[in-house]
């Protein structure tokens, strides 16, 4: 009797022992501490495996964008374009300066004059042909008579854009000259024209330049042509 109370304690004691080996405690599993960390999550309590298996949000202006060089991803390297060698072309120029005038008056007669240039020029938009006005008045000596000779003149202009700042310029004028003194070989007065060239250095800013320029003049007096070279340098004022 004692034999069989032993064996069948021994069963039951056997029976427990499996029981619990069938059915452990679900608690110490990773699954069930996946689980748990997922509701911990939704209830806003951090947890270390939902930090291990989520990966991280990557932000749209992130370093895994950052040298992709693309607008908007804010690199470094990326500059703003650069502009070089850009100077303002300015609509109006005056000009003022000295002028020499040698005058071949009729053969064998040479006058030498010096006077003084005004001109004006206008390039409608900053453009490359332009509309000049200029007058002359130039001063000298014929066998012991004052001399006098005065010059308006208009028509177009071209300039040219060159290295170091500099602007090539040539011309083409017509108008009337007016000479003085009065004699009884023809009339004071002559249909003029003038064709010639020059440059303008831009050495100190864009608003000041100085000319230089060389022209060939054309006139009719005392019944004979002339034509007289004409040089002269100037200040520009350009706005």
């Amino acid at each position: 009797m004692k034999q069989t109370a032993f064996l069948f304690a021994a069963i039951l004691l056997l029976a427990a022992v499996a029981g619990a080996q069938a059915n452990p405690d679900n608690s110490s599993l990773p699954f069930t501490a996946a689980a748990s960390d997922t509701t911990a999550l939704a209830r806003g309590v951090p947890s270390l495996y939902a930090m291990a298996t989520t990966p991280a949000p990557v932000a749209a202006n992130g370093p895994s964008s950052a040298g992709s060089g693309e607008p908007g991803s804010g690199s470094a390297d990326q500059q703003p374009p650069t502009v070089y060698n850009v100077h303002e072309n300015y609509n109006w120029q005056a000009s003022a300066g000295y002028t020499f005038f040698r005058f071949y008056l009729v053969p064998n007669v040479t006058l030498n004059m010096n006077g003084l240039n005004l001109g004006m020029v206008y390039y409608p938009r900053g453009h490359w042909v332009g509309a000049e006005g200029e007058f002359i008045g130039a001063w000298g000596s014929i066998e012991g008579l004052s001399a006098k000779y005065v010059q308006g003149m208009g028509g177009p202009r071209f300039r040219w854009a060159a290295p170091r700042g500099l602007e090539v310029w040539g011309h083409g004028l017509v108008g009337g000259s007016h000479f003085l003194p009065q004699t009884a070989f023809g009339s004071q007065t002559s249909f003029t024209y003038e064709v010639g060239g020059g440059v303008d250095l831009n050495i100190h800013q864009r608003k000041i330049a100085y000319r230089v320029g060389a022209d060939m003049v054309g006139t009719r007096y005392f019944g004979t042509y002339q034509y007289s070279p004409k040089v002269s340098v100037a200040v520009v004022f350009k706005f």
